[in-house]
Protein backbone atom coordinates (compact mmCIF):
# COMPACT_ATOMS: atom_id res chain seq x y z
CA UNK A 1 0.00 0.00 0.00
CA UNK A 2 1.54 3.65 -0.71
CA UNK A 3 -0.43 6.38 -0.43
CA UNK A 4 0.54 10.42 -1.09
CA UNK A 5 -0.80 13.31 0.45
CA UNK A 6 -0.17 17.16 -0.48
CA UNK A 7 0.91 19.54 2.41
CA UNK A 8 1.56 23.13 2.69
CA UNK A 9 4.57 24.47 3.21
CA UNK A 10 6.06 28.51 3.01
CA UNK A 11 8.86 29.37 1.39
CA UNK A 12 10.58 32.03 3.49
CA UNK A 13 12.00 34.22 0.87
CA UNK A 14 8.46 34.57 -1.05
CA UNK A 15 4.92 34.70 -0.49
CA UNK A 16 4.37 31.03 -2.10
CA UNK A 17 2.96 28.12 -0.62
CA UNK A 18 4.27 25.30 -2.00
CA UNK A 19 3.07 21.89 -1.70
CA UNK A 20 4.72 19.11 -0.27
CA UNK A 21 4.08 15.66 -0.66
CA UNK A 22 3.39 12.94 2.25
CA UNK A 23 4.26 9.32 1.28
CA UNK A 24 2.53 6.42 3.46
CA UNK A 25 3.87 3.17 2.80
CA UNK A 26 3.20 0.15 4.18
CA UNK A 27 6.27 -2.19 5.27
CA UNK A 28 6.10 -5.88 4.44
CA UNK A 29 4.30 -8.19 7.22
CA UNK A 30 7.60 -10.28 7.51
CA UNK A 31 10.84 -8.46 6.71
CA UNK A 32 13.24 -10.48 4.70
CA UNK A 33 16.41 -9.62 2.73
CA UNK A 34 14.27 -9.80 -0.77
CA UNK A 35 10.93 -8.18 0.77
CA UNK A 36 13.68 -5.37 2.46
CA UNK A 37 15.30 -4.33 -1.32
CA UNK A 38 12.02 -4.71 -2.67
CA UNK A 39 10.64 -2.37 -0.66
CA UNK A 40 13.76 0.23 -0.64
CA UNK A 41 13.04 0.11 -4.29
CA UNK A 42 9.62 0.94 -4.19
CA UNK A 43 10.65 3.71 -1.88
CA UNK A 44 13.34 5.63 -4.22
CA UNK A 45 11.12 7.56 -6.10
CA UNK A 46 9.28 9.34 -3.29
CA UNK A 47 12.79 10.04 -2.05
CA UNK A 48 13.87 11.96 -4.73
CA UNK A 49 12.15 14.93 -3.66
CA UNK A 50 13.68 17.98 -1.41
CA UNK A 51 12.70 16.74 2.46
CA UNK A 52 10.95 14.01 2.03
CA UNK A 53 8.42 13.12 4.45
CA UNK A 54 7.71 9.33 4.91
CA UNK A 55 4.88 7.84 7.43
CA UNK A 56 5.90 3.80 7.87
CA UNK A 57 2.49 1.96 8.50
CA UNK A 58 3.76 -0.83 10.79
CA UNK A 59 0.33 -2.56 11.42
CA UNK A 60 1.40 -5.39 9.54
CA UNK A 61 4.65 -6.18 11.26
CA UNK A 62 3.91 -9.15 13.51
CA UNK A 63 7.48 -9.53 14.94
CA UNK A 64 10.14 -6.61 15.30
CA UNK A 65 13.23 -8.06 14.28
CA UNK A 66 16.53 -7.82 13.14
CA UNK A 67 15.79 -7.69 9.72
CA UNK A 68 12.52 -5.35 10.60
CA UNK A 69 14.93 -2.71 12.62
CA UNK A 70 17.51 -2.61 10.10
CA UNK A 71 14.54 -1.75 7.27
CA UNK A 72 13.41 1.22 9.58
CA UNK A 73 16.46 2.94 10.18
CA UNK A 74 17.83 2.02 6.60
CA UNK A 75 14.36 4.43 5.66
CA UNK A 76 15.66 6.77 7.80
CA UNK A 77 19.45 6.83 6.75
CA UNK A 78 17.67 7.46 3.17
CA UNK A 79 15.56 10.45 4.31
CA UNK A 80 17.77 11.99 6.52
CA UNK A 81 20.44 12.30 3.72
CA UNK A 82 17.67 15.02 2.25
CA UNK A 83 16.46 16.80 5.13
CA UNK A 84 13.90 15.11 5.50
CA UNK A 85 11.52 13.14 8.53
CA UNK A 86 9.96 9.96 9.50
CA UNK A 87 6.85 9.00 11.35
CA UNK A 88 6.18 5.88 12.58
CA UNK A 89 2.32 4.64 12.78
CA UNK A 90 0.52 1.26 13.88
CA UNK A 91 2.98 -0.26 16.01
CA UNK A 92 1.73 -3.24 17.76
CA UNK A 93 2.57 -2.34 21.43
CA UNK A 94 5.17 -5.30 21.36
CA UNK A 95 7.18 -3.86 18.21
CA UNK A 96 7.64 -0.61 20.42
CA UNK A 97 8.54 -2.36 23.11
CA UNK A 98 11.60 -3.90 21.01
CA UNK A 99 12.51 -0.50 19.40
CA UNK A 100 12.76 0.92 22.95
CA UNK A 101 14.61 -2.14 24.17
CA UNK A 102 17.11 -1.43 21.41
CA UNK A 103 17.00 2.06 21.78
CA UNK A 104 15.55 2.84 18.54
CA UNK A 105 12.52 3.90 19.32
CA UNK A 106 13.66 7.60 20.21
CA UNK A 107 14.74 7.78 16.75
CA UNK A 108 11.36 8.17 15.49
CA UNK A 109 8.29 9.84 16.46
CA UNK A 110 5.54 7.01 17.13
CA UNK A 111 1.48 7.46 16.34
CA UNK A 112 -1.32 5.54 16.84
CA UNK A 113 -2.49 5.76 13.23
CA UNK A 114 -1.49 6.55 10.23
CA UNK A 115 -4.01 9.54 9.96
CA UNK A 116 -2.60 10.53 12.70
CA UNK A 117 1.04 10.43 11.63
CA UNK A 118 0.08 12.25 8.39
CA UNK A 119 -1.73 15.08 10.47
CA UNK A 120 1.69 15.92 12.53
CA UNK A 121 3.47 17.13 10.01
CA UNK A 122 0.97 19.46 9.28
CA UNK A 123 0.44 20.35 13.24
CA UNK A 124 4.46 21.17 13.90
CA UNK A 125 4.09 23.58 11.12
CA UNK A 126 0.91 25.68 12.12
CA UNK A 127 0.67 24.76 15.72
CA UNK A 128 2.33 28.07 17.68
CA UNK A 129 2.30 26.73 21.13
CA UNK A 130 4.57 23.78 19.75
CA UNK A 131 8.01 25.66 20.29
CA UNK A 132 7.10 26.60 24.04
CA UNK A 133 6.03 22.52 24.41
CA UNK A 134 9.34 21.34 22.81
CA UNK A 135 11.20 23.60 24.78
CA UNK A 136 9.81 22.14 28.64
CA UNK A 137 7.72 25.56 28.52
CA UNK A 138 10.66 28.13 27.31
CA UNK A 139 8.85 29.49 24.40
CA UNK A 140 8.96 32.93 23.84
CA UNK A 141 5.98 33.81 26.21
CA UNK A 142 8.41 32.19 29.20
CA UNK A 143 11.69 33.95 27.88
CA UNK A 144 10.13 37.71 28.44
CA UNK A 145 8.93 36.03 31.81
CA UNK A 146 12.21 36.25 33.15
Amino acid sequence: MHEELEGETEDPDSMIIKMRTISVHELPGEVTAPAERAFLRQLQPHLETERPRLVLDCSRVARMDKAAMHLLLSCLEEVMKRNGDVKLASLRPEAEAVLGLAGVQQLFESYSTTAEAVHSFHRHRMDPALPALENGGLGPESENAA
